[in-house]
């Protein structure tokens, strides 16, 4: 925790693994299906991820450049031919360059934004924790990311639960138990309904 600004500084790893350890039960007969984030297929889920982790691995280090600058909602994402060997490397590599205090200073940008880089570094372990769920759950896997980073995230969706700029990256907060899971919960405040199922094969 920054003592300064009260704002967190949360270790990306524990996300990053849990988001990595899907990939090899993701099966290439699923890569069209759909996910929980319904204008993404598996395929572009992916692709989004392999994204972000270019894109916030560029913002913690400060070194802008289209990765940086593109608004990710204004692109199809496009699923790299080595996902299965490099993104765990890229998942990594995002999560060592969080590491760095000086990561956590200053502004930086991602998405075509700026934006102070201690927000920019609890968005990026957002994206993790939430597209880690989507493909969890498009792929009917297990999927833990951690409390702590499950913590960090629910104190950010729930303190911009009201927020209009919410949308269109989130939609309206889907309410569930308040004795539901710490992940349900974290996954309701995104705009996603916790109990999301892919249709069974006809």
């Amino acid at each position: 925790m920054d003592t300064h600004t009260q704002t967190p500084r949360p270790d990306l790893g524990p996300a990053a693994r849990a988001v990595a350890a899907l990939l090899d039960g993701v099966r290439d007969e699923r890569l069209g299906a759909p996910t929980p984030c319904p204008k993404y297929s598996v395929r572009e889920l992916l692709g989004h991820i392999a994204g972000l982790t270019t894109a916030f691995d560029s913002a913690a280090r400060k070194e802008f450049g289209p990765s940086t600058a593109t608004d990710p909602g204004s692109v199809t994402p496009v699923l790299p031919e080595d996902w299965r060997t490099g993104l765990p490397g890229r998942l990594a590599a995002l999560a060592e360059a969080w590491r760095a205090p000086d990561a956590w200073d200053g502004d930086t940008q991602a998405g075509g934004i700026t934006f102070p880089a201690a927000i920019a570094g609890v968005v990026a372990l957002n994206e993790l924790v939430v597209h880690g769920w989507d493909l969890a759950r498009a792929t009917g896997q297990p999927y833990d990311p951690g409390a702590a980073s499950l913590e960090v995230v629910h104190g950010f969706f729930d303190a911009s639960r009201d927020d209009a700029m919410r949308a269109p990256a989130f939609g309206p907060v889907v309410e569930v138990p308040k004795d539901a899971p710490l992940l349900d919960r974290v996954v309701g405040l995104s705009g996603r309904d916790p109990g999301w199922a892919p249709a069974p094969p006809s």
